[in-house]
This record gives C-alpha cells, sequence and structure tokens, in this order.
C-alpha cells in the first residue's frame, strides 16, 4: 500500500496571530471545555514542569484531548522572571495542534506564550463573572505583569466593570499598566495599601508570581470573590491559606492538578480546607446552582490552567487562519 505524503504542518507566527484575534471567540467554547473536563471528557496528564533556578524561571508543558474531538494539544510555556531587564516578554513557548486520529502535526502555533496569557485572562473573567456578586462595578487587580492586563481587559468586557483598582509592589510598572488601562477609556485608581483596598473590595483578581501571601485573611470582607491565577506551582502562594478556610465555596479548575499546586496545595498542605469540598468550575459553568448562594458568600476561585483552555484556544486560531488564508 502507497503511503500518503505527509502533510507539512502550518507554522503560525504571532505577528500573523495576532491580528486574527478579534475574529475569534472563545468564551463559550472555553466554558464548555471546562464542563467536558468536569464531566470526564477529556484526557489530561500531569503538567510536565522544570523550575529553574540561575536565572530563576519555570516552564511548564500541558497537553490533552477532548474524547469525540479533532485534536490533541501540547503547550510549551516559559516565565522567566529576569526577560524585562533584557528587554525580553518574560513568557515565551508555543502550542503544537495535531490530527487525533493520525497523530500528524497540523499546525505550530509559536505564540510567544501570548496565547497562554489570553486563555488565562477570559478563563479569570468567566469565572469571575460566574461566582462573584452581580452587583460588583469594580475590581481590584493584585499584580503589575501581563497578566494583570489580560485579567483587567477580560473582566471589564465580560461583567462591564467600570473602575479597576490597582495595587502593586513595583511603582514603575504599576503606573505603566495603569497607562495602559487608561488608554481603553477604563477608569483606573492605584492603591497605596494593600489592606485597605482588599478590605473595600467585593472582587479580587491576583496575578503576581509571589511566593509568600500577599492578601491576609483577616482583610477579605463577606461578599467578596477572589480569582487567583498567579499560583501555578507547588511553591507560588498568592493569599493566606486561611482565606480558603473562612471560605463558604472553594473551586478549583482541576481537583487533580489543585492539590499538587496552587492556592488549594497550600492550603490542603496546612490541613485548612478538605479536597472533599471542592468543586470544580466547569460544574458550576453546567450547574450554576453550585455557585454562589447569596450576597455575603466568600468565594474563592484557584485557577493553575487546564489543557482544554490550550486546545480550545489552539484549535479557534487554526481554523480562522485556516479560512483566511484559503
Amino acid at each position: 500500500m502507497a503511503i500518503k505524503t505527509v502533510m507539512k504542518p502550518k507554522v503560525i507566527n504571532w505577528y500573523q496571530i495576532e491580528p486574527i484575534l478579534s475574529k475569534i471567540d472563545v468564551i463559550e467554547p472555553m466554558k464548555q471545555g471546562f464542563i467536558d473536563y468536569s464531566k470526564g471528557l477529556a484526557e489530561i496528564p500531569p503538567v510536565g514542569e522544570l523550575i529553574m533556578e540561575d536565572p530563576p524561571g519555570d516552564v511548564h508543558i500541558k497537553y490533552g484531548y477532548l474524547k469525540g474531538g479533532k485534536h490533541y494539544v501540547i503547550k510549551i510555556a516559559s516565565g522567566f522572571v529576569g526577560n524585562n531587564e533584557l528587554g525580553i516578554k518574560p513568557g515565551q513557548g508555543m502550542m503544537l495542534l495535531f490530527d487525533i486520529k493520525t497523530g500528524q502535526p497540523l499546525s505550530i502555533l509559536i505564540d510567544e506564550a501570548n496565547l497562554t496569557d489570553i486563555r488565562t485572562g477570559i478563563a479569570g473573567a468567566i469565572t469571575s463573572s460566574e461566582l462573584a456578586s452581580k452587583n460588583v462595578d469594580e475590581v481590584l487587580i493584585v499584580g503589575t505583569g501581563v497578566q494583570a492586563r489580560y485579567q483587567t481587559k477580560y473582566i471589564c468586557q465580560e461583567m462591564g466593570i467600570s473602575k479597576v483598582l490597582l495595587w502593586g509592589r513595583d511603582e514603575s510598572k504599576i503606573d505603566k499598566l495603569s497607562n495602559d488601562i487608561k488608554s481603553d477609556n477604563i477608569n483606573v485608581e492605584i492603591e497605596k495599601n494593600l489592606e485597605s483596598a482588599v478590605r473595600s473590595s467585593k472582587l479580587i483578581i491576583t496575578t503576581t508570581s509571589a511566593r509568600s501571601p500577599l492578601v491576609n485573611s483577616e482583610w477579605v470582607q463577606p461578599g467578596t470573590h477572589i480569582t487567583a491565577v498567579g499560583s501555578d506551582t507547588h511553591d507560588k502562594c498568592e493569599l493566606d491559606y486561611n482565606i480558603l478556610a473562612k471560605a463558604d465555596l472553594v473551586v478549583a479548575d482541576s481537583i487533580e492538578q489543585n492539590v499538587l499546586r496552587g492556592e488549594i496545595h497550600q492550603a490542603l498542605k496546612h490541613n485548612a480546607i478538605n479536597e472533599a469540598d471542592l468543586i470544580e468550575i466547569g460544574c458550576i459553568f453546567e450547574n450554576p446552582q453550585k455557585g454562589r448562594k447569596n450576597d455575603e458568600d466568600i468565594t474563592v476561585a484557584d485557577l493553575t490552567g487546564v489543557a482544554v483552555q490550550d486546545l480550545v484556544i489552539a484549535e479557534a486560531v487554526y481554523n480562522t487562519f485556516d479560512e483566511l488564508n484559503d
């Protein structure tokens, strides 16, 4: 039997991806991806991880597929904080999309980790929208990096937020972020004191790479929702684990993954919460009755990033690029 010529994968660089993002809507597909994951319809192996010490950095490899789908994805994304001093974006990486029936590589998305940042921003927005009190009209963003920018962009789009409060440890970075956000005609206020900012906020998104808690449990008031997206390794930690202990609802993107990394991992390590009490965001997207019960609940979502998010956005980019270049 003659062997068919192997199709060369399409190499799509970031400069080709960025112009088509406005034509891509992954909000509902990502929600469905989380639902399918929580229903056991996804095959997602444990995260591959490399931790660098000199210079400090981390590399994450995430991969998986949805049963009945057309593709599987392998995503490599790194974060090297010292890159800023070199004039290089801290996040780097690519996504590889394959035909699930043959294993043939279909596309190499050299996205410089931008798609990871975008899908994380979208996940934070749809999770916060689902779990926060419906009367919230402002958000406190903790952090000054790329993810702070994306969380702000997508939470304002998804929830119609009218005011953004910013807190960060680096004054020059917080000023740059503030000016960037203001260019989108968003009302921005820089907070100098994190404690008072937390005490007065009902929606908080943390986006740092901190390895010791920034937000104290005593500061968090009834009715607050916190989405934590910065802690994606076993040693990162943005929240006092007692926040999760006092919360009425603790939500994971992947319980299997969160017990090993992130805020939930830290709280479990200190016996502050029980794994049996956790619920995945996919279960809440499918049945919102399992989410916030009233406006006085304290809710926490710990998002460590799941490969179904990478699959959804990689497929969307590949399909859109294909349609526009036929």
